[in-house]
């Protein structure tokens, strides 16, 4: 029942990765289902409106760090599922730190501050997931982590406006010729259109630099899961291409993959295992990044 049920959580909520794992086998579906859920959890207990969340990720943490069981059933098949897969605690702790980030900063000053957010909420998942899919070679990691931090700027370009209503800002204030507050783009204002447009084509620039990184480590994965990642990288990329072709229009709402292009990049993806090749890690991707989970080799 409960294998059932994360594949649903992620089947609902992340249709990207739910596509992708048509293509991982039933142990590595259920295992990313369960990491999944365990990460939605926590986002909907970051984003939502209940007291004392900032409280309820402290808890959650603790509890992870001691592998205590709080009665939680995504949150213990996390611990088991670690337990099983000999995760470190490390990355699941990371992750929550980003998520405690979210209730006490709310604009983003430096792409210093962009780039470790994005490893804390994302990266560390790509870690994480790079475990659970039985890859044996420690260079991978640091791809693994570029994978993540690619996805993620790619969901804040989509999300600016969703971002905004919410009260955030992830664009870096040092990329604004002046200072934008969260109201202003939350309200669409007209004279600051271009200035967050440009912003969001920076972003998808940056992530294009880390999804460039990331294909280059697919050859480190095992043979059977490599094509489910290309083509959830090719997903999530997609998605900066198309916002690039509607010129950046972040007031116009969330950009979406249609099924059509979907089953196209995935096409492309069995593609892409014909060229596959390892190259050595850009070690300026990671400058803001020393000795964090899959970053440095001691921490996953």
């Amino acid at each position: 029942m409960r294998a059932n049920q994360a594949i649903e959580v992620m089947h609902k909520y992340g249709k990207s990765f739910y596509w992708a794992s048509f293509f991982l086998g039933k142990k590595h579906t259920y295992n990313a289902a369960v990491l999944y859920e365990f990460c939605r959890f926590l986002d909907d207990l970051a984003d939502g409106n209940e007291k004392n969340k900032a409280k309820r990720l402290n808890q959650i943490a603790t509890a992870i760090a001691s592998n205590k069981d709080l009665s939680q059933p995504c949150i213990r098949n996390f611990l088991t599922l670690s337990k099983n897969n000999e995760i470190s605690v490390q990355p699941a702790l990371e992750l929550i730190a980003g998520m405690q980030m979210d209730q006490t900063v709310f604009e983003l000053k430096t792409e210093r501050e962009l780039l470790r957010y994005s490893h804390a909420v994302a990266g560390t998942v790509g870690v994480m997931m790079c475990k659970l899919l039985g890859c044996k070679e420690k260079d991978a990691y640091a791809f693994a982590v570029d994978l993540g931090i690619a996805m993620q700027l790619t969901n804040i370009a989509r999300d600016v406006l969703e971002d905004a209503n919410m009260g955030r800002r992830y664009i870096p204030e040092e990329w604004l010729s002046n200072p934008i507050s969260v109201t202003e783009i939350a309200i669409g204002k007209s004279d600051i259109k271009k200035t967050i447009a440009d912003a969001i084509k920076n972003l998808l620039t940056l992530s294009e630099k880390y999804y460039i990184s990331a294909f280059a480590g697919i050859k480190f994965l095992p043979l059977r899961s490599r094509l489910a990642i290309i083509i959830a990288l090719r997903i999530y990329r997609e998605i900066g291409i198309k916002l690039s072709k509607k010129q950046y229009n972040w007031w116009e709402g969330r950009t979406i993959i249609s099924r059509g292009a979907k089953l196209l990049l995935t096409i492309r993806s069995i593609g892409d295992l014909f060229f596959l090749k390892s190259n050595k890690h850009d070690e300026s991707l990671h400058i803001h990044l020393k000795g964090l989970s899959g970053v440095d080799c001691s921490t996953f």
